[in-house]
């Protein structure tokens, strides 16, 4: 006798992670994270980021950018004009762009993941 998965009566479709996580696979790439700058996001340490290059930076996104260089994950705010990588931590202070200063931007997180 075998008993049938309660589960399987809320299994939708089969869910290929490929095409869920990386709709870009030539512009996009997998990042492991350090530290916890962006621990108000849900970003942790040891966590994985996955970073689109194709897709536009708008104002609130969260970003992998170069900094003192170093890659950090930051929110990116553009207010006024005024360009803003913002931590989600309190440890962290705020960085405001100065003007003409460069900013290479290494992509917009489109997902994050850890194992458990």
């Amino acid at each position: 006798m075998s008993f049938g998965s309660p589960a399987s009566d809320y299994i939708e479709e089969n869910l290929d992670l490929n095409r869920f996580l990386v709709p870009h696979k030539a512009s996009t790439y997998f990042l492991k994270v350090s530290g916890d700058a962006m621990k108000n996001a849900g970003i942790i340490d040891g966590d994985f980021l996955v970073v689109d290059r194709s897709r536009s930076i708008a104002h609130d996104q969260i970003i992998v950018v170069e900094q003192n260089d170093e890659l950090v994950v930051r929110r990116f705010k553009n207010q006024n004009n005024q360009i803003c990588l913002m931590p989600e931590n309190e440890k962290y202070a705020p960085v405001f762009l100065k003007k003409n200063q460069n900013l290479v931007i290494w992509g917009a997180v489109s997902a994050v993941f850890r194992k458990l």
